[in-house]
């Protein structure tokens, strides 16, 4: 599928982009951009050719997230989440599961965040207990992208039966003593579905368990955690690569009628736009760098794997800030379409993990210390 690209520019070109301004003002999930992107093989295209997806890795999730984000943040997000869902089922899920994904009529995401433990996904409160021949779920999930239309979910729990922090499992999004309340009206990502689930006796045979029971965390950290992380930079990317060509467009057509210059003539707004180029290249680079980091299986891979999220996030709320003052009140005004990848951008400073946590992490890694503890 060497011609994802331009198919799903196709997309974007005639769906997705023509329905963003809609999916933001009405806070309505973005079916028909998910439909579009399914016919078209994007959902599966991260699945393994033997699942019969499209085969692709990491990088070209990454040129996909961008290309969304640039048009639509709700629907790129929606995305993000399904395949790092995806990387888990790739690895450990049934091959039902993924033969469906792999053919685009299959639509998962992650529930890790909960309640109790907020964005620290690394420790579930929610329970996993013997039923009879099955398990009995029991949490309240705090935040799960496309809630109620995905088709699974990836459910972190605390371990069944054995030692460790967590257990995976992959739970059907219909399965009875599942409940969610009204739909998601936040400030950003307004299309992606967020909202809190709870599992009340969500009973699930032991065969919906991935990998091995109170092995979650490890599996989380070396599969879904990566692609979070790395799709979640090129999410960013997306949005400061757009609101930069917004913000250039506008300058160079609004004119200064008194001075006879347009807006890009004067000093202060041509050092400002260079800024948010000069930003937004340098979180390419770091992205492009992160990639091959991992390609080639470098030493500082997990380093700038960790590093990739939080630097994406605070370089996307400097550039659309920046777009903020320099287009002035015509950037308050939603046809601009500046101020949607303003709020839009602001969701990757506070996902887990957040761009504190993320912080720590590193900080960790940098000086020799675990990265839970």
């Amino acid at each position: 599928m060497s011609d994802y690209l331009d198919t799903l520019q196709r997309v974007i070109d005639t769906t997705v982009t023509p329905n963003a301004t809609e999916i933001d003002a009405g806070a309505t999930f973005p079916q028909a951009n998910l439909d579009a992107l399914a016919e078209a093989g994007i959902l599966g295209l991260v699945t393994s050719a033997q699942a019969g997806g499209g085969g692709q890795g990491l990088d070209a999730a990454a040129a996909v997230i961008e290309a969304l984000a640039a048009s639509c943040g709700s629907t790129a997000m929606v995305v993000l989440m399904h395949y790092a869902a995806n990387a888990l089922i790739e690895a450990h899920g049934p091959a039902s599961t993924r033969e469906a994904i792999g053919s685009g009529r299959h639509l998962s995401t992650l529930a890790f965040s909960e309640t109790g433990s907020r964005s620290h996904f690394w420790a579930p409160i929610g329970t996993a207990t013997a039923d009879g021949d099955g398990v009995r779920l029991d949490a309240r999930k705090s935040w799960v992208t496309a809630a109620g239309h995905a088709d699974s979910y990836v459910w972190s729990s605390r371990p069944l039966e054995s030692d460790g922090p967590m257990s995976l499992w992959l739970v059907p999004s219909d399965a009875s003593g599942l409940s969610q309340p009204g739909g998601f009206d936040g400030l950003g990502l307004r299309g992606n579905a967020s909202t809190p689930v709870t599992a009340s006796g969500v009973r699930v045979g032991r065969d919906a368990l991935l990998g091995a029971d109170g092995d979650g965390l490890n599996l989380a950290l070396a599969a879904a955690l990566p692609w979070f992380l790395v799709l979640s930079g090129a999410f960013s990317l997306g949005t400061m690569e757009a609101v930069t060509s917004e913000t250039i467009a506008h300058v160079s057509a609004t004119r200064l009628e008194h001075l006879g210059q347009s807006l890009a003539e004067q000093p202060i707004t041509r050092a400002a736009v260079a800024q948010m180029r000069i930003r937004t290249d340098g979180i390419r680079a770091v992205l492009v760098d992160t990639l091959a980091a991992l390609a080639s299986g470098r030493e500082d891979a997990t380093l700038r794997v960790l590093e990739i999220k939080a630097t994406a996030a605070e370089a996307a709320v400097e550039v659309t800030d920046l777009a903020m003052r320099v287009c002035g009140g015509a950037a308050f005004r939603k046809e601009l379409g500046i101020e949607r990848r303003f709020r839009d951008a602001r969701a990757a400073l506070v996902m887990a993990p957040t761009t504190d946590a993320l912080y720590d992490f590193v900080g960790r890694a940098i000086t020799g210390l675990p990265l839970l503890g």
